[in-house]
């Protein structure tokens, strides 16, 4: 009688739904999305203690991680063919091959829509505002305006400013002015963060004929722009933090934080280099983060 080989096959598919998993959470853009998660947390820690609305927070965080990595999934799903054409952004798995379209699009659809289902029966003003957020970002910004106008990053901006609009607004029923301050913070914040980037990796969105403020306007006028909309972003989220009631200790802080961030843009503005305009791409990302850990600390 010859001896039977082991079935190895059951370990391999464990591998392979690992490596699966692995490329469906690498799709989701883990850290962009959960910096925006943040915004949106921070919006409702500003008008309700977390301590006594767990299950609040809970399905906040958990419906709108999965509405954000929905739209991601299928901006990336969509963006796939000029993706391929450039460096950054070719081994990304809709476009070097590792998830076909029809999969990438499936995923991307089964996420957005448990996001804003949830989200909607949590609340139908956050569910709006939820799927505002993710209607400007996919139809309106990347199927519609990206490839045809650098004006696009506005768009982008207002879906990046929607989750602590959302946020905010779950906490309290309604709409009030420091929830719009607070998105007005973020929506002048996103060009300090898209604006450096897209001086960074110029010949990337040349290559792939996707236009973009340098390519437009020129570096002089992109970093006037950065410029601009950093004192912007700053005023907004100081006045945000006072209207909230922040601890003057909190606010001073913030406001140290904030003449940070303009330093780096007023020094990109008069003496340019790739080292302070990356150095300005990071911190702006940082000061986001500490702007609504201070915000959160604020109400703890």
């Amino acid at each position: 009688m010859s001896a039977q080989l082991p079935n190895t096959s059951y370990p391999s598919q464990i591998v392979n739904h690992k490596s699966k998993i692995a490329i469906y959470w690498s799709l989701t853009k883990p850290l962009q999305s959960g910096l925006l998660l943040s915004t949106g947390l921070a919006g409702y820690m500003s008008a309700r203690c977390p301590v006594f609305n767990i299950g609040m927070i809970l399905g906040l965080a958990g419906s709108l991680f999965l509405a954000i990595a929905g739209s991601t999934v299928l901006n990336m799903w969509w963006d796939r063919d000029i993706d391929a054409k450039m460096g950054r952004t070719q081994k990304r798995p809709t476009s070097s091959g590792l998830v076909s379209e029809n999969e990438a699009l499936r995923v991307g659809l089964i996420l957005s829509i448990i996001g804003i289902g949830w989200a909607g029966a949590m609340d139908a003003l956050y569910g709006l505002i939820v799927f505002a957020g993710l209607f400007f970002d996919v139809v309106i910004y990347s199927m519609w305006l990206k490839r045809r106008t650098a004006w696009s990053i506005v768009w982008g901006g207002i879906s990046g400013a929607m989750p602590i609009l959302a946020g905010r607004a779950l906490g309290l029923g309604t709409v009030d002015w420091i929830g719009l301050t607070l998105a007005l913070g973020i929506l002048f914040w996103i060009p300090t963060h898209t604006l450096t980037f897209s001086m960074k990796f110029a010949k990337d969105y040349a290559d792939a004929c996707v236009p973009t403020f340098p390519s437009t306007y020129g570096l002089t006028v992109t970093r006037v722009t950065i410029a601009i909309s950093t004192v912007l972003a700053a005023a907004a989220m100081v006045v945000a933090g006072y209207g909230i009631g922040m601890a003057w200790g909190f606010l001073r802080l913030l406001g140290v934080l904030s003449a940070g961030l303009l330093m780096l843009a007023i020094a990109m503005t008069f003496r340019p280099s790739e080292r302070v305009n990356f150095g300005l791409f990071k911190y702006a990302s940082i000061y986001m983060l500490a702007a609504m850990i201070l915000v959160v600390l604020e109400v703890m």
